[in-house]
């Protein structure tokens, strides 16, 4: 073994300790106060927040929070919208931006704020201190601490987060600004070749002489200069690599946080691709790191628990020897820096795409880890909604891509005891920082659905509340519309009281509404939790539901019923959810309507059931609206899953709002949109919808009232108000009449990846005082060209993200993994071609009727090409299969191996 310079020996020996042997059963110690889970609750601070890197809380609980464009905003407490201090002048090219944000430690006395952002004239990163002047960002206050550069040439890792240490130290993440993907494969980008630095992160993580791909620390001075602290990685001399390198051989280390009380740093270390293990080394990982003390992390060298990759000629793809943990050595031509590296750390905690056998409890799925704050419970610290002390001393850790956070708890020696998670229940949209506040609650950024800018990005609160608390109220009914006598069935399942000793009771009223809409005194009709209630005579009425407990608190929830005029059907005989339009034919549709007071569009039925025929010409009120949405049509995959979405969006599905509502349509209130063209960007008008939500209103949008809503809180309406003012028309929507009809393709619009979405609404034509009520259909048709990861189910295998059509791939395929396509006409299908690659084990893809072990119609090889992102065509012909079926993709290999290929998109070709 090569000696180690005499600075490293002493690493050998500390560091080299497994992490799944750091890994126990012990539960944390029984706390003085019994932690209660149900005691969780979310206020949400702001919504609407432009694409959000980073945050910190100020000493008032100010939030002060960054967007990746520049801007820096800050929310103070009791407000709702975030207001903007400042913006520094940025370029967003390759992820770079505005990307790390930290208070000075005497924030309060000395308004010094901290940002790490991406100049446009300069190729790398800035550090500066900057001061806030009347709460504004002084602009000429700017004190440069450090600034290191980075290629431009391709993409990415930039990393970017900022925190500072219990001794006024700063750690600074900086990414290996490496390109993840060329011929690497997924594994280690350690490519030498000439001209090839972009794709070699030996270049910057394994490099001394490099700030990339490193956590640094500095201690900034009060006259806007820095010293370096005792004890970084290397002398500071500069003798043996940069004196403000605290860890090295770090990937991607975007969110870090030091612990206020020990000085460790925590980092969450976002890893590579690869979907199985093989010759070039382990499959990718990504890691949750600790360090107690300085030290090298492995990148490119090792991944996990010093799992090593194998040293790779990228000229003749020969593999050799694997690296060693204890010596690593960078012989790279593009290393600046000494050869012989401190020994390799391994991670905390590490897990692949896949189940992890180390640690099962952080699941499977795609993978951005994220180290978040150590929390310390004060007992003098005089809140009510500080968390309790089962958190003391834990790391709290959290998952942008898998929407969870997670507790560590720790020993004394700082190793892992138990790994528990926090509000499984709660689906968290892509968390990307958080910090606790000075009176011990969370906060925390939910970034929204995906990478870009999104309507459902949010900051919330999460509090620890003591004490009584109001139960949840939640009213249902079936049968609440229809002619009299209309017997409506009620139910308060699903309410409930978070303090499990209370008993509830349940009181039903109904208020009748007068042909003006003017509400009249409500009148007890039922005592039972869950009644039917028969309503003998024609209006239209507000059924509410009172729920209270032993000490007097309530919520109260609201349903509608209208008596006197049926809900009309309508629905498409042609064609069918999923079905494929092309470009150069027009889409041929039939519809289907039944009222019970206007008739039936269908002659036999009109005729064998003696009722009326709804003549078309007759002014009835049917309309075909046909739209080409750019993005994926929704799907069966996300079944028995966390329902995503916009948080008020999920709210109002989860209350009454579409009992009446429609986005685009008239139901028994207007349409969603209508209500944002008329009151979005009007001062004050988001307030006053949610006193109308609330508290109920008549006569503003017509006869029939809005019913009250005091089983939300005001901040759950203001989540389901902003939403709906965010509702935009979505392009181009054409109308068409009659039951029958084309509608025309434009050849050069669907060109763009998309969907037809056909939407055909009736509307009735109400029953004297009682109005009109609307009835709606929609359907989807698909493209021919179908991305893989749009299937309706992904069995086994893994939705992974790279440089596949859409951005997106189906792999991390293993044998008997399946896709499935629901209800294919086949009538209309007779090839299939598909986009593959595998530098793998290859296989086959067999198609099958109806399920995974149904009628084999065609088989398709793949072969292996030795790389994981360039793409081939397979084409199979389906033979005489005809109807409609659902179709199974079905990936072997003879010798039943996994890391068999990737898939891209599907062709169903006529």
């Amino acid at each position: 073994m090569p000696r180690l310079p005499s600075l490293l020996v002493s690493f050998a020996l500390a560091t080299l300790v497994p992490a799944a042997l750091l890994v126990g059963t012990t539960r944390p110690a029984a706390a003085a106060e019994p932690l209660d889970p149900t005691r969780f609750e979310i206020t949400v601070l702001s919504t609407g927040l432009k694409q959000p890197m980073e945050m910190a809380v100020g000493p008032d609980r100010t939030v002060y929070y960054i967007e990746l464009d520049g801007k820096l905003r800050a929310l103070r407490p009791g407000r709702s919208e975030a207001e903007l201090i400042g913006e520094v002048t940025v370029t967003t090219a390759q992820e770079n931006g505005l990307i790390g944000l930290a208070l000075d430690p005497e924030f309060a006395r000395n308004s010094w704020i901290y940002l790490q952002y991406s100049p446009p004239d300069f190729p790398g990163q800035h550090i500066s201190r900057f001061t806030l002047k009347d709460g504004k960002l002084d602009l000429a206050s700017e004190k440069l601490l450090l600034k290191y550069e980075e290629q431009r040439k391709e993409c990415c890792h930039h990393a970017g987060s900022l925190a500072f240490g219990p001794r006024g130290e700063l750690f600074i993440a900086a990414g290996d600004n490496t390109h993840p993907h060329g011929d690497s494969q997924g594994y280690a980008p350690i490519d030498e070749r000439a001209d090839k630095a972009p794709w070699d992160a030996q270049k910057s993580s394994s490099n001394t002489n490099s700030y990339n791909g490193k956590v640094l620390r500095i201690r900034p001075l009060p006259d806007g200069t820095v010293e370096i602290p005792d004890g970084n990685l290397f002398p500071k001399d500069g003798s043996q690599g940069r004196p403000e390198i605290y860890v090295m051989g770090c990937r991607n280390p975007w969110r870090i946080s030091v612990d206020s009380a020990s000085g460790n740093l925590y980092w969450g270390d976002v890893g590579p691709d690869a979907g199985g293990d093989g010759d070039r080394g382990p499959r990718g990982y990504d890691e949750i790191n600790q360090a107690r003390r300085t030290g090298n992390f492995g990148w490119p060298y090792f991944i996990g628990n010093n799992f090593p990759y194998a040293d790779v000629d990228f000229a003749t793809g020969q593999i050799g020897p694997k690296f060693d943990p204890l010596a690593p050595l960078n012989e790279s031509p593009n290393n600046t820096g000494i050869k012989t590296l401190p020994p390799a750390q391994p991670a905390l905690l590490y897990y692949p795409y896949g189940d992890s056998t180390e640690f099962p409890e952080l699941g499977k799925g795609g993978r951005t880890a994220c180290a978040g704050p150590v929390y310390h419970y004060s007992e003098g610290l005089a809140s009510a909604t500080k968390f309790p002390p089962a958190y003391d001393k834990a790391l709290f850790i959290y998952e942008w891509t898998r929407h969870w956070i997670k507790v560590v708890h720790l020993d004394d020696a700082f190793h892992v005891k138990s790994i528990e998670p926090f509000m499984p229940d709660q689906p968290f949209v892509r968390p990307i920082d958080m910090e606790f506040g000075p009176e011990g609650a969370l906060y925390l950024i939910e970034y929204g659905e995906t990478w870009g800018v999104n309507k459902d990005s949010r900051l919330i609160r999460i509090d620890y509340v003591r004490g009584n608390r109001a139960p949840l109220a939640v009213a249902t009914a079936e049968n609440n519309i229809g002619k009299q006598p209309l017997a409506v069935a009620l139910s308060s399942k699903g309410s409930f009281d978070k303090d499990q000793d209370d008993a509830l009771t349940y009181e039903w009223r109904v208020i009748p509404g007068t042909p003006a809409g003017t509400p009249a005194e409500p009148k007890v009709v039922s005592r039972e939790p869950n009644p039917t209630v028969t309503f003998s005579d024609p209006g239209v009425f507000n059924v509410e539901l009172v729920v209270s407990d032993r000490q007097g608190a309530q919520r109260a929830a609201s349903i509608p019923v209208v008596v006197g005029n049926a809900r009309p059907t309508v629905k498409f005989l042609h064609p069918q959810e999923g079905d494929f339009y092309d470009a150069d034919q027009p889409i041929p549709y039939r519809l289907y309507v039944n009222d019970p007071e206007d008739g039936t569009s269908d002659f036999d039925e009109a005729d064998a059931k003696q009722l009326p025929e709804i003549d078309p010409e007759a002014g009835i009120r049917l309309a075909l609206n046909a739209a080409f949405v750019n993005g994926p049509i929704p799907t069966a995959a996300s079944a028995g899953q966390p329902e995503q979405g916009p948080p008020g969006l999920l709210m109002m599905k989860r209350s009454d709002c579409f009992n009446c509502h429609a986005v685009d349509q008239k139901r028994v209130g207007p349409p969603l949109l209508d209500v944002a063209s008329k009151y979005r960007g009007q001062t004050g008008t988001i307030d006053a919808s949610i006193q109308r939500v609330l508290k109920g209103s008549t006569g503003v949008w017509g006869k029939i009232p809005m019913i009250p809503h005091s089983q939300h809180t005001p901040e759950q309406v203001r989540e389901m108000v902003t939403w709906i003012y965010s509702l935009e028309p979505a392009g181009l929507v054409r109308v068409f009449q009659g039951f029958t009809g084309e509608v025309p393709v434009d050849k050069a619009e669907t060109a763009k990846p998309g969907h037809y979405s056909l939407q055909a609404n009736y509307t009735d034509r109400g029953f004297g005082e009682i109005p009109a009520l609307n009835a709606s259909a929609t359907l989807h048709l698909r493209q021919r060209l179908v991305e893989a990861e749009a299937a309706d189910e992904v069995h086994g295998a893994q939705i992974l993200g790279g440089t596949a059509s859409g951005g997106r791939f189906i792999g991390a395929i293993n044998h008997e993994n399946y896709l499935r396509f629901d209800k294919i006409d086949f009538d209309r299908v007779k090839r299939l071609s598909f986009q593959v690659t595998s530098a793998g084990s290859g296989g086959k893809i067999e198609v099958h009727l109806d399920r995974p072990d149904g009628p084999a119609v065609a088989t398709a090889d793949v072969e292996v090409n030795g790389s994981w992102d360039k793409w081939y065509e397979r084409t199979v012909d389906l033979g005489m299969v005809s109807g409609r079926h659902d179709l199974y993709l079905v990936f072997v290999n003879p010798e039943r191996r996994g890391g068999l290929m990737n898939l891209d998109s599907v062709y169903f070709h006529p």
